[in-house]
């Protein structure tokens, strides 16, 4: 439930929100729009210092919630794009291979050998490689971690994390613990591709992430697509939200609502008709099955029913 227009970043090391109402007055300073609910898990999180797992629909703001909060804190954002295969050198840390065959090769050359000596500095803080979940436990200042589509990740890495989110550290065995020097604040996303272990979740607040009611998407539109009109921006509002309730493959999301007014408003249109939905159905749905099914008389459904309602001429 979101709306993002440039971020005004919030001042470095911005003090954090002293209530659910400041949470959202911050976020709507960043432009996203969020609802109590959301704005309580977060605050939360914040207070008791603990990740807060998000799960919902692809589409409905969980990842902008990562951005939008971090501009609002003025902190870095560090996110783990997470996929299949996914592994510890690509997400915390690896050794700096090249720099370490160099060490071996001087050494080698310079006839002076001191074994010991040699592997404790191959192995050396600066020998290794930050990637964004080590990078989180170095920060001056806490940063935002965002590990975002987790259901995304093959299960091994949900035991990874445990450690990470319980205690803030990352254990490498050739170095030992390094511990967090100020605690990220970590949200976690998911599309609930998978299930994602109850363990890594019990070290979480758990908030689910629902599409915006019509009002809440309303107010997203006007600000992310400022030229629509105030016709227009509540027809494709209210035929999204008809459309959420047909029984498509993918629904469209808050994204999805935005690209199609803004495409609509480039195509200089000032209200929705038979011909110029279904020339943008691409837009709104990015599967062709569902395209189908609108072409053969489900856009006429939906039509139907906003003008039943007085919603369209």
């Amino acid at each position: 439930m979101n709306a993002e227009t440039t971020p005004v970043p919030g001042p470095a090391g911005a003090g954090m929100p002293d209530s659910v109402d400041a949470v959202v007055t911050r976020l709507e300073a960043q432009g996203y729009v969020c609802d109590r609910r959301l704005a309580t898990a977060l605050f939360l999180s914040l207070r008791l210092k603990r990740p807060l797992f998000l799960e919902g629909e692809p589409g409905v703001g969980k990842t902008e919630l990562a951005k939008a909060l971090a501009s609002a804190l003025g902190a870095p954002l560090l996110r783990v794009q997470c996929y299949e295969g996914l592994d510890v050198a690509q997400t915390a840390y690896e050794w700096n291979v090249a720099r370490q065959m160099i060490e071996i090769r001087l050494a080698e050359a310079a006839h002076e050998v001191d074994h010991d000596r040699l592997a404790r500095q191959l192995y050396s803080r600066e020998m290794l490689i930050e990637r964004p979940l080590l990078a989180a436990l170095t920060q001056p200042v806490a940063p935002v971690l965002l590990i975002d589509e987790l259901d995304r990740a093959d299960e091994p890495f949900d035991a990874y994390l445990l450690e990470v989110l319980a205690e803030n550290q990352i254990t490498i065995p050739e170095l030992g613990v390094i511990r967090a020097a100020a605690p990220p604040i970590t949200l976690i996303t998911s599309n609930r591709t998978r299930e994602v272990h109850d363990a890594l979740k019990r070290r979480c607040l758990y908030h689910w992430v629902e599409f915006p009611n019509v009002e809440r998407e309303l107010q997203i539109v006007r600000i992310k697509a400022p030229g629509a009109s105030e016709r227009l921006a509540r027809q494709v509002v209210e035929f999204v939200q008809r459309l959420r309730t047909v029984d498509l493959f993918k629904s469209p999301g808050v994204a999805e609502t935005i690209d199609w007014t803004n495409a609509l408003v480039a195509l200089n249109s000032m209200r929705l008709d038979p011909a110029t939905v279904q020339d943008t159905l691409g837009v709104l749905l990015k599967h062709q099955d569902d395209i189908v099914r609108m072409q053969r008389g489900e856009t006429a459904k939906v039509l139907d029913d906003l003008r039943a309602r007085a919603l369209l001429d």
